[in-house]
């Protein structure tokens, strides 16, 4: 029988690329999405797709159970995908936007997770693979809120993929750098949504670096393809014993021996100017 996974975030970008890129290898995949014209063009694609917002409760418990049926009942796979930012000097993000990104970035991944353990806990195997970031591994102002819930990935991830040894379940970490999807697109709307910038005290940083920095983004920073993830992302699920952590671009392989090596003011000089 064909190998099951659940994909979240398959409307554009890393979600997209793993769930075509994994069907063309022989796994059926469900792909989800957290709009429905999404859902109806991924089955247009042909695609098994299901609707699951991770800021929503009821959406995960109705997406999560059609997708098992689907299935047949086996789920070998969850990837974790889909988180959004709000950018932002930390002084000027609201609580109830932190609160809105965590419950998008973290406490609906936990809701999903326990439900596909509970799936994959009698058939004694599966892989949980959670897609985190660089901005999991070092800091960078103005995306701390992000930062935040993607270090709170991390060390969830940690303690699952301890608290799993023994069931057969392997709890795996995916760490893009710069991948080039709509990321940003989204981050705007995020940002006019709950950002007040014109009554912040650093009105001025923002007229002067802040808000290019958002709406011009990273020109001339090379970015890579999605498929770059999709690539980690099948060796997470194939190897006979997974890494715990798939560092994918340079820059997550600078970040990482940063966090390792070097003392952490040294890491803001040099994240500063990078």
């Amino acid at each position: 029988m064909a190998r099951t996974i659940l994909i979240t975030g398959c409307s554009t970008g890393i979600g997209l690329d793993a769930a075509q890129t994994l069907a063309r290898k022989g796994w059926h995949v469900i792909a989800s999405a957290r709009k429905p014209a999404d859902v109806d063009r991924l089955k247009a694609s042909g695609l098994d797709a299901v609707l699951i917002d991770y800021a929503d409760e009821a959406t995960i418990a109705s997406g999560f159970d059609a997708a098992v049926a689907l299935t047949g009942g086996r789920l070998d796979a969850l990837f974790n995908n889909g988180a959004w930012a709000v950018p932002g000097p930390l002084e000027d993000v609201p609580t109830a936007a932190l609160r809105a990104n965590f419950e998008a970035n973290l406490f609906g991944w936990h809701d999903l997770t326990t439900r596909a353990i509970r799936v994959m806990r009698p058939a004694r195997r599966g892989r949980i693979i959670q897609c985190s970031s660089v901005l999991g591994l070092v800091g960078a102002k103005y995306r701390g809120a992000y930062v935040a819930t993607k270090f709170a990935l991390e060390g969830y991830s940690d303690v699952l993929r301890q608290e799993m040894a023994g069931t057969g379940i392997d709890v795996v970490l995916i760490e893009p750098g710069p991948i080039d999807t709509p990321f940003r697109a989204n981050a705007i709307s995020q940002f006019e949504r709950w950002i007040d910038w014109r009554a912040s005290a650093r009105r001025a940083d923002y007229e002067a670096t802040l808000l290019d920095m958002l709406y011009k983004g990273s020109d001339g920073k090379m970015q890579w393809p999605a498929s770059a993830v999709t690539t980690k992302l099948v060796r997470a699920l194939t190897a006979p014993r997974p890494r715990a952590r798939y560092y994918v671009t340079t820059p997550t392989h600078i970040a990482g021996v940063m966090r390792r090596a070097l003392p952490a003011r040294l890491s803001d000089w040099l994240l500063a100017r990078s």
